[in-house]
């Protein structure tokens, strides 16, 4: 099958490489399930597929096209854990609430590799570990910290000295870090794409080109509006993050204000050389480190460095980015010599900062019941991709009835970011407030 010809994709690694998505119809006309999905993306098609396990009819309405936003645009790395919080501060937060989540972080990627095998998805999936390398000696007792936590609830993870991170990832830039076997790295826009398909042979309904207009509770059920249909049902998932109010502004008002939708920026190299591949984390893992300005990589399937940044005037297509890059991954790797570009692109990661005058430290994930048999969560802060597929489940169970107080989805009511608009806008200037920070480190 071919993808559906009328959206244009960003031009991005994944979308050059990625088999075709399924061929789907807008939503014409009135229909029912008894559960109505916003958003094709990881936690939509999750949801649909486990809810179509549990045998209960799933209609899915995306603005776009499977994996168009985020899930298709994102790096790839399948990381079970979130950006800058530990297990002991969802508990604080979240309390019995939190264990319950932290279990199901804990067990993320570990579960998405499982439903990648289970379905046979074409998705380039490479269960090779996660490592989180320390960029200042400084950073080491945060690895030491995150390891004692991460233990503490049985996470495979293990401290790596200075040597033994130089041995894994074929560089001295570093002074230590920590790994988890679980996790790894796929194509993500042939994850979604194949998330997609499963859920259509398994007899979920998918309706692309078709963005949500208005969502409402009425007379015991959900109606969400499409500018030529309406789907009607008992339960609703909301699974649109920081595109909720990309293609509607007054979908979701309340969650859409929230998150911060804020560019993260991808590249992909020109294919390295075999003698050189070989030499640069060798093992193969997913790296992401200390740095706030992120620093991360990750192999892909034709031996092409998969890398990012950031860079407050990114320029046309992210012109300006790509000197930087080069001389960071030069910096890391000498061994690579001149760098090169085949592919940069963009998305949106949605952030929910709890403090807007600090915005060095990352939010938390927000979950919500939107109503009767409603739910919904934002607030990915680059780490979702393990995060939700496992979040699908549990929104999947908790529209069937499945007690709250037994799934890992710590509840909270949407509130709004002050000055989000500004916020926005003046987003990329942190920037130096990072680099700053991280310097002061070293």
């Amino acid at each position: 099958m071919t993808a559906s010809p009328s959206f244009v994709w960003p031009p991005s690694l994944w979308a050059a490489t990625a088999q075709p998505g399924p061929v789907l119809a807008t939503l014409e006309g009135d229909i029912s399930a008894d559960v109505v999905v916003i958003g094709a993306g990881f936690t939509g098609l999750s949801t649909a597929i486990h809810l179509r396990e549990m045998g209960h009819e799933v209609a899915v309405l995306e603005a776009a096209e499977p994996g168009w936003g985020a899930s298709g645009r994102n790096n790839g790395q399948v990381i079970p854990t979130l950006a800058g919080h530990d297990p002991s501060a969802m508990v604080k937060r979240h309390g019995e609430a939190g264990e319950r989540f932290n279990a199901v972080l804990r067990d993320s990627a570990q579960y998405l590799f499982d439903l990648v095998r289970k379905y046979d998805i074409p998705a380039e999936a490479e269960q090779a570990g996660w490592v989180q390398p320390v960029h200042s000696p400084g950073r080491f007792k945060l690895a030491e910290k995150r390891v004692k936590e991460w233990s503490a609830i049985g996470a495979p993870v293990e401290l790596l000295d200075r040597a033994a991170t130089t041995a894994m990832l074929g560089s001295e830039a570093w002074f230590g870090g920590f790994w988890n076997r679980t996790g790894g790295h796929i194509n993500p826009l042939a994850l979604a794409r194949g998330l997609a398909e499963v859920a259509l042979k398994l007899g979920a309904t998918i309706h692309a080109r078709s963005p949500a207009t208005a969502m409402a509770h009425q007379n015991g059920r959900w109606v969400v509006n499409t500018a030529k249909g309406s789907v009607t049902a008992r339960a609703l998932v909301l699974a649109t993050n920081a595109y909720t109010d990309e293609f509607e502004s007054g979908l979701a008002p309340e969650v859409a204000g929230e998150v911060i939708p804020v560019l993260s920026w991808q590249m992909a190299t020109t294919p390295i050389s075999d003698n050189i591949a070989k030499t640069i984390i060798p093992g193969r893992q997913a790296m992401s480190d200390t740095h706030r300005e992120l620093y991360f990589a990750r192999w892909d399937a034709r031996d092409r460095l998969v890398t990012g940044g950031a860079a407050v005037f990114p320029g046309s297509g992210g012109a300006n980015l790509r000197p930087p890059i080069a001389e960071r991954l030069k910096r890391l790797w000498p061994q690579l010599g001149e760098v090169t570009f085949d592919y940069v692109w963009s998305g949106y990661i949605g952030m929910t900062p709890d403090d807007l005058l600090k915005p060095q430290v990352p939010g938390y994930p927000r979950i919500h019941r939107l109503g009767p048999e409603g739910y919904g969560w934002t607030g990915c802060n680059g780490r979702a991709v393990a995060l939700s597929i496992s979040l699908g489940r549990e929104l999947a169970k908790a529209t069937q009835g499945t007690a709250i107080e037994t799934l890992g989805l710590p509840l909270s009511e949407p509130k709004a970011q002050p000055f989000r608009s500004i916020v926005r806008k003046i987003a990329p200037f942190a920037l130096p407030l990072y680099r700053r920070l991280d310097a002061a480190e070293i």
